[in-house]
């Protein structure tokens, strides 16, 4: 959501030429690119902890 927020931001502050807006937009892109990496790590980190118990996702 952070990455969808901060595209429109610095849309905004690209058609209006406001450097402020288009540096909040950056700077949430780059949260929300974060946050999705953190989340990708813990997905594996979980498919770890269950591979070693035996445990198989075979969906």
């Amino acid at each position: 959501m952070d990455k969808i927020k901060g595209k429109a931001k610095e849309a905004v502050g690209n058609a209006t030429g406001n450097d402020r807006m288009k540096s909040e937009g950056k700077t949430d892109q780059a949260k929300g690119k974060a946050k999705g990496a953190v989340d990708e790590a813990k997905d594996r980190a979980d498919g770890v902890k269950d591979s070693l118990r035996g445990e198989r996702d075979d969906s």
